[in-house]
C-alpha cells in the first residue's frame, strides 16, 4: 500500500514539477520524510545530537575551543527539535537555530538561568559561523572558559533528555 501511496504521489509531483520547475528529487524526499513515524522523527534528531555531543569532545581535545562550542549548540538544537517533535503535532521542527524560540514552543518550563544559558549558546551557533566574529570569539574561548561551558551544557542536555522520557 505504501508504495502505491509513493507512486501516485511521484507522479503527482512529476506533473506538478513541469508547471512549477521545482526539483522532483527534493519533493520526493520531502515525502519520504512525512511518511516517517513520530517516534523515528524524535530518533533522528537524538541519534544526530549523540554524534555531534562526541564531536564537542574531539574538538575540545584537538584544542578546537570555538568549533566545539559550536558542535555543543548544536547538541542542544538537535535534543530540542526532538523535544519540539514530541510536543507538536509536526515532525518537522522550525528551522530555526533559537534554542529558546524551540524550547518555548514546548509544554517544557525553563527557568531564568536557564534561559539565559541558552542565549549565551546561541551566540556560539551565530558567531561561530562569521569571520568578522572568530577571531574576537577565539579569544574568549580558551580551555577552561570552554570546559565549563560544556559542562553546562551537559547539565542541560541531560535535563533535555530526562524530559524527552
Amino acid at each position: 500500500m505504501q508504495k502505491i501511496i509513493l507512486r501516485i504521489l511521484f507522479f503527482f509531483f512529476v506533473i506538478k514539477r513541469e508547471a512549477s520547475g521545482n526539483s522532483v528529487i527534493t519533493i520526493f524526499l520531502v515525502i519520504l520524510t512525512c511518511m516517517k513515524t513520530k517516534e523515528e522523527h524524535i530518533n533522528y534528531w537524538l541519534n544526530q545530537a549523540e554524534d555531534d555531543w562526541e564531536a564537542v569532545y574531539t574538538l575540545f581535545n584537538g584544542k578546537k575551543y570555538l568549533q566545539s562550542l559550536f558542535f555543543a549548540h548544536l547538541v542542544i538544537e538537535k535534543i530540542s527539535k526532538a523535544l519540539w517533535i514530541k510536543s507538536n503535532e509536526s515532525n518537522i521542527p522550525p528551522k530555526t537555530h533559537n534554542l529558546n524560540l524551540l524550547l518555548s514552543q514546548t509544554p517544557l518550563k525553563i527557568n531564568d538561568e536557564q534561559s539565559e544559558f541558552l542565549l549565551g549558546l546561541n551566540r556560539f551557533q551565530l558567531e561561530g559561523r562569521y569571520p568578522e566574529y572568530i577571531t574576537k570569539m577565539k579569544e574568549i574561548c580558551n580551555k577552561d572558559f570552554t570546559y565549563h561551558l560544556i559542562a553546562n551544557t551537559k547539565e542541560i542536555k541531560l535535563w533535555l533528555q530526562e524530559n524527552l522520557q
